[in-house]
């Protein structure tokens, strides 16, 4: 495995490195069709900053890619651009002719429906037909594992479960891409480790692309197939790590850790750059 490092040099990894051990397999095969291609973006809010500055990636279809990066790098903007809920400053965002599902970091489900009626509303919005609305409703959510609580209001669910609803509701949008903006930062280690499982069975059901930000060096080591780094502001590809297949991984492995210590470093050492 190769790495690109902060300062620009390539760094080949040797084959026990924990990379290669994680993985269990080969990363994908990158094809010609990208599910999402981002050809050369940049970012700047009206007169000020430039918050990204060039950034290409190529996500093939069925990826699944976790964005690192310190705070303000510009993940969450990234996100929002793929998205299609703000226009590029420069470049092209290719993601085909489905818009992508986004998922934020808190549920935002609305109080007064219930579970069942919140993933119904996005299936009404798409303009799906009232008799069948909710049977696909009760099949997303039993998809997550939560067929049970449809006639549950929001405040009446934990937060893992209500973060398993917005899951359903984004699934609801029938997008082959769903983007996730740091949707278990929130939440408690045990309940991040259960929903790390439902995203990844849900992921492997599903055959989305999944493009998933995240601040937990752990968290993306355990979910990502490809992990991207983005340089402190204005946000750059700073680094890329193949993790490949994640059968079986926990974020308490060994592997994880020696893998995500590594990863840790290198953003360590881009912050103390900037800090400069």
């Amino acid at each position: 495995m190769t790495v690109t490092t902060p300062d620009g040099a390539s760094v080949a990894l040797a084959a026990t490195s924990a990379a290669s051990t994680v993985s269990g397999a080969a990363a994908p095969r990158r094809t010609a069709s990208s599910a999402v291609r981002i050809d050369g973006v940049s970012m700047r809010f009206g007169r000020g900053h430039v918050v990204l500055d060039n950034i290409s990636l190529d996500v093939a279809p069925g990826e699944f890619v976790c964005v690192l990066g310190a705070s303000g790098c510009g993940k969450s903007t990234l996100l929002n651009l793929v998205a299609g809920l703000e226009k590029v400053t420069a470049g092209t965002i290719d993601v085909g002719d489905s818009r992508p599902a986004l998922m934020f970091q808190e549920p935002a489900l609305y109080p007064w429906l219930t579970g069942r009626a919140n993933v119904e509303l996005a299936l009404r919005l798409r303009g799906v037909d009232k008799g069948a609305r909710h049977a696909r409703a009760q099949e997303l959510l039993e998809l997550v594992r939560l067929g049970d609580i449809g006639k549950a209001r929001p405040h009446e669910l934990s937060g893992g479960m209500r973060q398993r609803v917005a899951m359903a509701r984004a699934l609801a949008q029938d997008a082959s891409v769903l983007l996730m903006d740091e949707p278990f930062a929130a939440l408690d280690a045990i309940t991040r480790d259960a929903l790390h499982n439902e995203l990844e069975r849900v992921w492997h059901e599903t055959g989305l692309t999944v493009i998933f930000v995240t601040h937990n060096v752990r968290e993306a080591v355990r979910l990502g197939q490809r992990i991207v780094l983005l340089s402190s502001r204005p946000g750059r590809v700073l680094a890329e790590w193949q993790v490949g297949a994640k059968a079986g991984r926990r974020i308490g492995d060994p592997e994880v850790a020696d893998l995500a210590g590594e990863i840790t470093d290198a953003l360590r050492k881009e912050i103390a750059r900037h800090a400069r």
